[in-house]
């Protein structure tokens, strides 16, 4: 491929999203550049503090808790607040409470903070995956996912060296340096992104789309399905930072060797989402999904036979390409089942799923290892990947195909009266559409 190619096809990837969406995309850069807390938590406190590994287990459970609780408030207060608000009071409040946890002296206090920074960190998502969906026209929204998931990775790989380095001097000093850059993406929010919440006009169409409540999202089967799926996707892929170092350690492995193990993760997302979203992003969804939910599952069932550190990062490239071509797909397939004026609620429900897999993960893992050693849990993967892969299958079956460019157009319609704050009022959820292949 010449040099030439290579330039056009990156600007065909970057090319007709709003300029709202880049500043969105740079907010999320900046946010995770300063994930430190996350990262270090645990070493932090069993290493700079000496505490147990069971009190940091506490915590980091504490944290992801945290992160439950939030998900469906915040994706209320995404419907009725705004987006942009929502997104102010969350990175106002992590910026905050990561500061105050790096002062923290007595175990209590500890706990009670990381809760507050679990709830903090994790509220801006639903707000931020909904005012994507108002802003980018659904023909192109494939695509921007995948570009706010590569910021995602971007950053964090970036923060983690980084982090790293700062951690050896001085862990108060990380968790400092993570509340400054979220305060620099809350200016950013407040000086760059305009609020982009749908807006009903008159009383007669507030009358035809009622309030959705959580009660009427929990009751939408479909879209429960895909958050049950999500879920268990969300089991797989957490096993690369929750059962692959515990079983690898059990193994004789080192911690060198994780790191090198775990690297191959960030790199083929950096060097690969964009170039793989590209030949994705119109093909069939279904299809994608279930590829993408057998790859996981028996990606990470091959560890089972990686008997050295060659064979284990080879392993890593299958499951993160599974995540590369899930990740832009599903949540594609999330906003078309999302009723346009109850985006936060329905992001917020999706947001859950991720955030009750965080806690699930590591107490299945920890539990299988204990109890029956590595091999079943991999075995237990690729299980999980089967059983998500059939109920991707079964789902997408159901889904009805519609006129796919009336359907992109109405929704389009409807996305731009939300930019303006105009007139009109946006149609329900809109079916996903068969696509074609590219």
């Amino acid at each position: 491929m010449s040099v030439a190619s290579v330039r056009r096809a990156a600007r065909e990837s970057v090319s007709g999203l709003p300029t709202e969406f880049w500043w969105l995309w740079a907010s999320t850069l900046v946010n995770r550049l300063g994930a430190f807390v996350a990262t270090f938590m645990a070493l932090y406190l069993t290493l700079d503090r000496g505490y147990s590994a069971s009190f940091a287990g506490l915590v980091v459970a504490l944290h992801g808790l945290g992160g439950v609780i939030s998900s469906l408030v915040a994706g209320v207060m995404t419907d009725r607040l705004g987006r942009r608000p929502t997104m102010l009071a969350a990175n106002v409040s992590t910026a905050l409470s990561v500061a105050l946890l790096g002062f923290m002296e007595h175990p209590a206090a500890i706990a009670a903070v990381a809760l507050l920074v679990g709830m903090a960190s994790n509220a801006s998502r639903p707000a931020v995956q909904a005012m994507m969906a108002d802003i980018v026209r659904p023909e192109d929204r494939v695509r921007a996912f995948a570009l706010n998931y590569w910021a995602i990775n971007l950053g964090f790989a970036v923060s983690s060296t980084v982090a790293g380095f700062i951690a050896e001097y001085s862990y108060l000093a990380g968790f400092l340096g993570e509340a400054a850059l979220t305060l620099l993406c809350a200016l950013l929010v407040y000086l760059k992104l305009p609020e982009s919440r749908p807006v009903k006009d008159d009383a007669s169409a507030a009358a035809a789309e009622p309030e959705v409540g959580l009660g009427a999202v929990l009751r939408d089967a479909r879209f429960m399905g895909v958050v049950g799926l999500s879920f268990l996707i969300s089991l797989i892929f957490m096993q690369g930072s929750f059962g692959l170092p515990l079983a690898m350690g059990a193994a004789g492995f080192s911690t060198g060797d994780y790191g090198l193990v775990i690297a191959v993760n960030g790199v083929m997302i950096v060097l690969l989402q964009i170039p793989v979203t590209r030949f994705i992003e119109h093909r069939d969804p279904q299809r994608l999904l279930v590829v993408s939910a057998l790859l996981a599952g028996y990606g990470f069932g091959l560890t089972a036979f990686g008997g050295s550190v060659g064979a284990l990062a080879l392993t890593v490239s299958v499951w993160t390409l599974a995540e590369i071509i899930n990740s832009p797909t599903q949540m594609g397939l999330v906003v078309r089942l999302s009723p346009v004026h109850a985006r936060g609620r329905y992001q917020g429900m999706y947001t859950l799923s991720w955030a009750v897999a965080s806690l699930v993960a590591p107490l299945l893992a920890g539990w299988v290892i204990d109890r029956f050693g590595a091999q079943w849990l991999w075995g237990t993967t690729a299980v999980l990947g089967t059983v998500a892969g059939l109920g991707y299958w079964a789902l997408m079956r159901r889904l009805p195909a519609g006129d796919s460019d009336a359907d992109a157009d109405a929704d389009a319609d409807a996305d731009a009266d939300a930019g303006a704050a105009g007139g009109g009022t946006p149609p329900k959820a809109v079916p996903l559409p068969a696509a074609t292949e590219a």
